[in-house]
């Protein structure tokens, strides 16, 4: 499946009912393009299933009511939604991405009368860095702006919103000629990157920031319970950017980037090791993927 992403082949579930892919639109006037009202899930196929689908469809019903408003379905119909679509396009392996969102029959910043509507594509994605950069370990700037306060933004939500900042972070990094940056948090703590959570080796010790004002990523937690089960201790504190020195390790997950080993952020330097490597490889293993 090549192509702009509005002009491809296959199916796309939309409000109940699969659709023609190149039918699946919205109005220009739709609130969530104006207002940042939409919430989405990634989720990740792997030789037919998709890998913790309760758990991201729960959440993306979790970040709808954050953002004030109920997806008008059940876990099991968005579940067996998800499925169907996957089905649909013909998918074993692929990247999903439910979106919801409030409609256009409201224009202005209230809007508790709009529809709610949800969609559900499927499309192949292979890894999400390329292949070989990432078993080196990808290069990291440090962006520019920071994860905002609790107080600030519904920042538990998988809210389209508070990816603003993730993009233009992202083209900065790569304009400079790193794969993605690092965020800190309005404190100056070290918070993510813009689309994946954060860890690092220290004497073989994990530590890794207390999500209190990001997502606590659903690949986090698995990579976390993996790492138990090898044994290794895990720390979730406050980590302010120089202690990044002190580091061996660092790698980063996220259902597109999975487990991804780190080389460098800004000015600090890391080298991928046995920690990385082989939670790398518990983790594909663990979703039916290819081991590195």
């Amino acid at each position: 499946m090549d192509g702009a992403f509005d002009q491809r082949d296959g199916f796309i579930w939309m409000n109940g009912a699969l659709i023609p892919w190149t039918d699946a639109r919205v109005h220009v006037l739709t609130h969530g393009l104006h207002y940042a009202s939409s919430v989405f899930e990634g989720e990740r196929a792997y030789a037919g299933a998709v890998f913790k689908l309760r758990e991201h469809t729960e959440r993306l019903i979790y970040s709808a009511k954050e953002l004030g408003f109920e997806i008008p379905y059940a876990a099991g119909e968005i579940d067996a939604a998800c499925i169907e679509t996957l089905e649909a396009n013909g998918l074993v392996d692929g990247y999903l991405r439910p979106v919801a969102w409030r409609g256009s029959e409201m224009m202005g910043v209230s809007a508790q009368n709009n529809r709610i509507n949800l969609a559900i594509a499927a499309w192949e994605w292979p890894s999400y860095f390329d292949p070989e950069e990432r078993l080196k370990g990808i290069r990291l700037d440090m962006a520019d702006y920071r994860r905002p306060s609790p107080e600030t933004a519904p920042c538990h939500a998988k809210a389209a919103g508070l990816y603003m900042i993730c993009t233009l972070s992202k083209h900065a990094a790569e304009s400079k000629g790193y794969a993605d940056a690092l965020m800190l948090d309005w404190r100056g703590r070290v918070a993510e990157a813009t689309g994946a959570n954060v860890f690092f080796v220290d004497n073989g010790v994990l530590h890794t920031p207390e999500p209190d004002c990001f997502l606590d990523g659903i690949t986090r937690r698995t990579v976390m319970d993996l790492a138990r089960a090898r044994g290794l201790e895990i720390i979730e504190r406050a980590i302010m950017p120089e202690e990044m020195e002190n580091f061996s390790e660092c790698f980063i997950t996220g259902t597109a980037a999975e487990v991804t080993p780190v080389s460098e952020i800004g000015p600090y330097k890391f080298t991928p090791g046995d920690i990385s490597i082989n939670l790398l490889n518990d983790y594909l293993a663990l979703v039916g993927g290819d081991t590195a």
